[in-house]
């Protein structure tokens, strides 16, 4: 049995979330400068070595998110595992290709997209006011880090900062170097940028997008399976993700036998556990941007505190390989 205490570790608040403004190589370029990166749950790709983890537990993939004001961007780069983002708050257009020129699409909020991994993709925030995506990454070591296009690292050694061949940070600005035996991350060949797809905006839209209001409509019933096998985004990136509303919320207690995790994207959620509705062990009340982390076999359920619009995205992980999901 759970406590209210224990389960409160396992719940990251909005208000307590701590950024780290020197996450990523391009944390002192200029339009990239002003990026907050949070790890919320396992150690995400970071390259930074004060980047802060709420929740160490492994899950079998990584929850963190980006905060970036206005007109600020987030550089071009790719991941060997999936890289899933809903936007919580504020406008965003993210772009793909070698140049950020193949493709682009804008989301609003409670969008998600399921990034084709492989390929180069970048996101600013081109709203007016401070946005926050949440970020939903494959596998507990997310896949290694990090893999920038050629130019990025280009334009951060201008700015003193260099990565090293083992994807650690060093800013020549404070002194910092290299040591001995360690070399810099290499460049991408011409040859190896070859490998990168450079898929359109027609070609990756219907696959990887779905829209908030689309799956607020399907989910009238029961909870949609977003990101699956069987989802409305097929594939099978390491987790299943789902939406849930007021009207497809229950108060029956049900259970996984992985880690599951609860973010609200509307509304406040009132979590139970353990026990009935009426008489559970413990309960949490979420707002949009907690995170909370339901262990494994714990009985729990999840539907709306308040009054108003509701909806909640539900992962758990499935074990499977998080490959290539580009299939052109």
């Amino acid at each position: 049995m759970m406590t209210p205490p224990e389960m409160e570790a396992r719940i990251v608040r909005y208000g307590d979330l701590r950024p780290c403004r020197t996450a990523f190589i391009d944390a002192h370029t200029p339009g990239s400068d002003q990026k907050e990166n949070f790890t919320i749950i396992g150690g995400g790709v970071s390259e930074a070595a004060d980047q802060h983890v709420h929740i160490t537990i492994p899950h079998g993939f990584n929850i963190g998110a980006a905060g970036q004001p206005p007109k600020c961007r987030n550089s071009l780069h790719s991941h060997r595992t999936a890289e899933v983002f809903f936007v919580l708050s504020g406008r965003w257009r993210f772009f793909w290709g070698r140049w950020g020129d193949a493709g682009e699409v804008v989301l609003e909020p409670g969008d998600i997209f399921n990034i084709p991994t492989g390929i180069f993709r970048g996101f600013e925030n081109i709203g007016e006011d401070y946005g926050m995506i949440m970020a939903i990454l494959g596998g507990d070591d997310a896949g290694g880090g990090v893999i920038w296009a050629p130019q990025v690292i280009e334009d951060a050694r201008d700015h003193g900062l260099v990565l090293s061949e083992e994807g650690k940070l060093y800013d020549t600005k404070k002194g910092q170097s290299l040591p001995d035996g360690v070399g810099l991350m290499p460049v991408l060949s011409d040859e190896d940028l070859k490998a990168f797809p450079e898929p359109t905006t027609r070609e990756v839209i219907p696959g990887y997008v779905a829209r908030y209001l689309d799956l607020v409509a399907m989910a009238d019933r029961k909870p949609v399976l977003v990101i699956g096998e069987n989802g409305i985004l097929r594939d099978k990136p390491g987790f299943e993700v789902g939406l849930l509303t007021r009207a497809s919320s229950t108060k029956d207690m049900h259970r996984h036998d992985r880690p599951s995790v609860l973010m609200p994207v509307k509304g406040h959620w009132r979590v139970v556990w353990d026990g009935t509705d009426l008489y559970p062990a413990g309960e949490a009340t979420l707002a949009p941007g907690d995170t909370m982390s339901v262990p494994e076999d714990l009985d729990h359920t999840a539907y709306p505190a308040m009054t108003g619009e509701a909806a909640l995205y539900h992962i758990v992980g499935t074990g499977d390989p998080a490959g290539l999901t580009w299939t052109g």
